[in-house]
């Protein structure tokens, strides 16, 4: 029989939902078609009111990142946040029968609510499977993640781990076991890789412009003007600029490519030399599974700020928030046939885990084989959002 397990997402940031399709895509790879449900309690409880928090959240990250740093950083501190998520009532509702509808074997979030809702539904005696969470950040983790308790999480590195276990997480139940990525980074490893610099290759950039980016086309612009490069844009649903972008390359003599929306991602990361981004949490871990050193153009306050540390901890790129700092970090990464991104590749490997979504699958379906519950603890809160 397959351990049937129920994914539970969030629209709030790409890397949720990111890391929940993903899973979803190793489980069934594992266990069989329809082994795993994807569902976003938030849209099915309140489709209309959830659009307008989705989009007042990312206008607010775009827009005033001043204010949702210091949101975010009380949400990590103060004692009253767990309150707020106990007036999820209509989410928890429609969670509760979801589950009993769906009778899954084991239950993963990757949205950190979940977890309070959850620990409620434990209390009421609705929820009696294994809970895990899937953390899809790094280093600067915000201790909604932890502080509802949970059966295990797991973690895309060995710093994030170690930022859990210093506010008092119980090491056996962490399992650092990477970001779960699109399989396509599994399936392509050793197959897919940029031409050799050391050869002579002609670098090749990839640039992903994010709604919100500051000097977006700016950037994209002088990146066009440059002739040392192959280079790729993907501006995303701005038709506008995609056109006016066009128009430039149709001048440049070496290939360009702007794409619009694309779902080509993962080859472009695995087959480009560099990604310029901001340091959003799927693309920094795309980035690492590619073995794509990053060029961080743009860091919003709060979790992404552990997303750029780790790359700046470990030597893979470099942060650029002006189109001239963009074209300078290039420069020094390819001169002398690209020695400095060279360097930048090799410190990607210890970090590169394309195999996360399978293990995190098998890890889980073993729980529900076994049928292991612990109680959840609720744990203190932290010192500190990003202290460790």
């Amino acid at each position: 029989m397959k351990p049937r397990v129920l994914i539970l997402t969030a629209g709030y940031g790409e890397g949720h939902n990111a890391a929940a399709r993903s899973l979803a895509a190793a489980h069934d790879a594992l266990h069989g078609a329809g082994a795993a449900e994807v569902a976003d309690v938030f849209a099915l409880a309140s489709p209309r009111l959830n659009e307008l928090a989705r989009r007042s959240y990312l206008g607010l990250i775009n827009r005033a990142p001043r204010l949702w740093s210091a949101a975010y950083a009380w949400l990590d501190r103060s004692s009253l946040a767990p309150r707020l998520m106990g007036l999820l009532r209509a989410e928890t509702r429609v969670l509760a029968r979801l589950i009993a509808q769906r009778r899954p074997d084991a239950i993963c979030a990757t949205y950190p609510a979940y977890g309070f809702m959850l620990a409620k539904l434990a209390r009421d005696g609705r929820v009696d499977v294994p809970c895990f969470s899937v953390v899809t950040d790094s280093i600067s983790i915000n201790s909604l993640w932890w502080r509802a308790g949970a059966d295990g999480w797991f973690v895309p590195n060995e710093d994030s781990a170690a930022v859990m276990r210093a506010a008092g997480v119980d090491g056996r139940r962490l399992h650092v076991a990477g970001f779960p990525v699109n399989p396509f980074f599994r399936e392509q490893a050793g197959r897919l890789a940029p031409p050799d610099l050391r050869a002579g290759a002609i670098p090749r950039v990839l640039y992903i412009i994010n709604s919100g980016t500051r000097g977006a086309a700016e950037t994209a612009r002088r990146l066009i003007a440059e002739t040392t490069w192959d280079l790729t844009c993907t501006v995303g649903r701005n038709e506008r600029l995609r056109a006016e972008l066009a128009a430039l390359a149709a001048q440049r003599p070496h290939p360009t490519a702007i794409l619009g929306w694309t779902n080509e991602i993962p080859r472009l990361l695995m087959t480009h030399h560099i990604v310029i981004s901001k340091a959003g949490g799927a693309t920094t871990q795309e980035a690492l599974a590619a073995r794509c050193p990053m060029i961080v153009n743009q860091i919003v306050p709060g979790q992404e700020e552990g997303n750029y540390e780790l790359l700046r901890r470990h030597g893979i790129g470099a942060l650029a928030e002006t189109p001239a700092a963009v074209l300078a970090e290039l420069d020094r990464a390819f001169r002398d046939r690209g020695r400095v991104w060279a360097q930048w590749r090799a410190a990607l490997d210890p970090l590169s885990r394309s195999e996360a979504a399978h293990e995190i699958s098998r890890a889980m379906a073993a729980h529900a084989a076994a049928r292991i519950a612990i109680e959840p603890v609720p744990l203190p809160l932290r010192a500190t959002a990003a202290s460790a």
